[in-house]
């Protein structure tokens, strides 16, 4: 990954967003041959200079303040996901060889305590995950309702790879065409935030190769943050369960985050998860990755 072709990218793809009646400018009228704002406009908005501008647009970086990122962002019209994006491609583009030499790594496992922890969380499945989406641990219920994803032989599972080169996916998540972008957009802040994983270049190249969507969808620069919302899926265990999630960094293990899933009292997803709940207690030496997929129940 190439830290300036990714921040200049990234900003002409925001720029490329925007029209003049979203961004309070007048408009005159003409041809105007590029989509959205043209540079100049982004840096009247952001009250410094084209030629300032029209440089960092190009990745390069070198010195720019946070006063300068607040106002691209506001010019831009980022939102919090994309205003961090922004500040971690600056920060990679500017520090360039010395971020290289620090290879920052990120986990694959977690401690006896937080496992200890959320094995105790019984009524919930809990999934958690480094930024590459990586499966680092669940406890019983989290594991028996990702067990398609946790049929791949491939180390580590990977939500990514299930996604979008595992047929099952399609099947598995009803809205499997928006849990795409989610994934993209999820791997771009990552990328941006750690420009020198190889693991995390390595996965980009594989799904970019293997699948189409994903070189499409990764050349659009779109980032998220992953910290709640909704999972529709259809567990071939229990059927079409609409579940409700919530996704908490982990202060003690950093580059962690941890999902926890929920539905809706007295509802039926409520009581499919309780009959998933049954099942893997009863089921649970089938639950590990080497082993093959669960017969369903008659």
């Amino acid at each position: 990954m190439n830290n300036q072709d990714d921040l200049s990218a990234f900003l002409i793809s925001r720029r490329a967003k925007l029209d003049l009646q979203q961004a309070g400018l007048p408009d005159f009228g003409g041809r105007r041959r590029v989509p959205g704002l043209r540079r100049e406009e982004v840096a009247l908005l952001a009250g410094m200079s084209s030629e300032y501008y029209k440089r960092l647009e190009r990745g390069n970086a070198k010195g720019v303040s946070e006063a300068v990122i607040d106002g691209i962002s506001r010019a831009l019209q980022l939102d919090e996901a994309e205003h961090s994006h922004l500040y971690d491609l600056i920060r990679a583009a500017n520090a360039g060889a010395h971020l290289q030499r620090r290879r920052p790594t990120r986990k694959t496992q977690i401690t006896p305590t937080l496992q200890q922890t959320i094995d105790a969380m019984t009524t919930v499945p809990v999934f958690v995950q480094n930024g590459r989406l990586d499966a680092v641990a669940t406890n019983t219920l989290g594991r028996a309702l990702f067990s398609e994803m946790f049929l791949d032989p491939s180390q580590p599972v990977n939500a990514a790879r299930f996604v979008f080169l595992d047929p099952r996916a399609q099947t598995f998540f009803q809205d499997w065409e928006s849990n795409t972008r989610q994934i993209v957009a999820l791997l771009r802040v990552e990328a941006g935030r750690s420009p020198y994983d190889r693991q995390l270049s390595d996965l980009i190249g594989e799904l970019s190769t293997r699948s189409d969507l994903f070189r499409k969808l990764w050349g659009a620069h779109d980032v998220r943050e992953h910290r709640t919302g909704t999972k529709s899926i259809h567990h071939p265990i229990v059927g079409n369960l609409d579940l409700s999630y919530l996704g908490l960094d982990l202060a003690s293990d950093h580059g962690l985050q941890m999902l926890v899933f929920s539905a809706e009292p007295a509802s039926a997803s409520y009581e499919g998860l309780q009959l998933l709940g049954n099942w893997a207690t009863t089921h649970n030496p089938m639950l590990h990755a080497d082993n093959p997929r669960p017969a369903e129940q008659k």
